[in-house]
């Protein structure tokens, strides 16, 4: 494993990044949540004014911008089975520029090639990913569509235990084991890898890519802790070889490796997500990390927590503390652009919390604002005011 460069202590946004204007954008579960709520966010103090609302009555679960054409913005949508193409106007508005099915049934994760014209698509209904190829404007065509394991082999196919091995006592966290469930998909950094979490099966897969074709070669896994329930993970900014995943059912954060050349996977560390001490049931559900790679920023729903991990120089992840969310049920989380404000989508209680990030220390803390949006389910930032 490769060490990683010492991390000084990262100073507080200054000058125009700090200033920039910004504009974030919140997709939720219908039928409470009826599309795309817009807001213009203040950098000074991270609070949000609503900016309208793009309807999309088909549970637009998750959303993605695209870094390589400012202004595109793409959504699954759960509820639909299908993925929308938005472009930004001047005004902040969303214009839908296409509709297109997803592939499979129930969409719930959309990622972008780094470096190729291609987007990933993972189904939690169906088990499979669909690869769609990216045109120049934005749209998108479908390449291919591949099952997140050999249905032909009952083996390969077999959902991992009820119960988490490493759960807390008492947990009663046993949902999504019936069946394989494909829950997030992303390309290693470099490119050739596409990855995907099985939170049913408790796998992580691998497939090597052509990314002139969007072609997926063969498979391998990497199986994780018994009934872990694997489901969002994210890549070291400072070392592609390196990634971090939450597992759902068992509240905990897996440190693995990955070996470039092979595509293998493998497992250096398992540790909690929870107060030490923690008995009962939680879902683990986000996982984000901070620009710099110092920090991780991981979410618990009944809980209700931010657990902060800080990271060492050579990777390894350590629980900090928790941070309350200030609602019920956190979903998922975005940073601002400059990396000072923390968006945090509270489900159950219908509504974004602001949190401030201390740069040097990574801990979070409430900005003093509630935006209230029914059913939040995902948010994003995108530039502009």
């Amino acid at each position: 494993m490769a060490a990683l460069s010492p991390l000084a202590g990262a100073a507080a946004p200054v000058g125009a990044a700090a200033r920039a204007g910004f504009k974030v954008y919140v997709g939720g579960y219908a039928p409470h949540c009826e599309g795309l709520y817009g807001f213009v966010a203040d950098p000074a103090t991270g609070h949000l004014r609503p900016a309208g609302l793009t309807p999309n009555p088909h549970s637009p679960s998750w959303l993605q911008a695209d870094p390589r054409q400012p202004g595109l913005l793409y959504t699954a949508n759960e509820g639909g089975g299908s993925v929308h193409v938005y472009r930004q106007q001047a005004d902040g508005t969303l214009q839908l520029l296409q509709s297109l099915p997803s592939g499979g049934q129930g969409p719930v994760h959309l990622s972008l090639h780094p470096s190729a014209a291609f987007a990933f698509v993972p189904h939690y209904g169906s088990a499979d990913l669909a690869v769609l190829r990216r045109a120049a404007d934005g749209r998108l065509s479908a390449v291919g569509l591949h099952p997140s394991c050999n249905r032909s082999q009952a083996e390969d196919c077999r959902p991992g235990p009820d119960r988490a091995a490493k759960a807390p006592p008492g947990s009663y966290a046993i949902s999504g084991h019936e069946a394989p469930h494909m829950h997030m998909a992303l390309s290693s950094p470099d490119g050739r890898w596409v990855l995907a979490s099985d939170l049913g099966r408790d796998r992580l897969a691998v497939w090597p890519f052509n990314p002139e074709t969007g072609a997926l070669g063969a498979r391998q896994d990497l199986a994780l802790s018994p009934g872990a329930g694997p489901r969002h993970f994210v890549f070291h900014p400072r070392d592609a070889a390196q990634l971090y995943l939450l597992n759902e059912e068992a509240s905990t954060l897996a440190w693995l490796q990955l070996e470039p050349q092979s595509g293998r996977l493998s497992q250096c560390l398992e540790i909690s997500a929870l107060p030490e001490g923690f008995a009962g049931t939680n879902f683990a559900s986000d996982l984000i990390a901070s620009a710099d790679g110092r920090f991780l920023y991981a979410l618990n729903r009944l809980h209700d927590s931010i657990a902060v991990f800080a990271l060492a120089a050579d990777g390894t992840p350590r629980l900090l503390t928790h941070e309350w969310t200030r609602g019920s049920y956190p979903r998922s989380a975005r940073f601002s652009p400059c990396g000072r404000w923390f968006y945090v989508c509270n489900q159950r209680s219908d509504h974004v919390a602001v949190f401030a990030v201390d740069a040097a220390t990574g801990l979070p803390r409430f900005a003093g604002q509630y935006v209230p949006v029914p059913s939040p389910a995902c948010a994003e930032v995108m530039a502009g005011a």
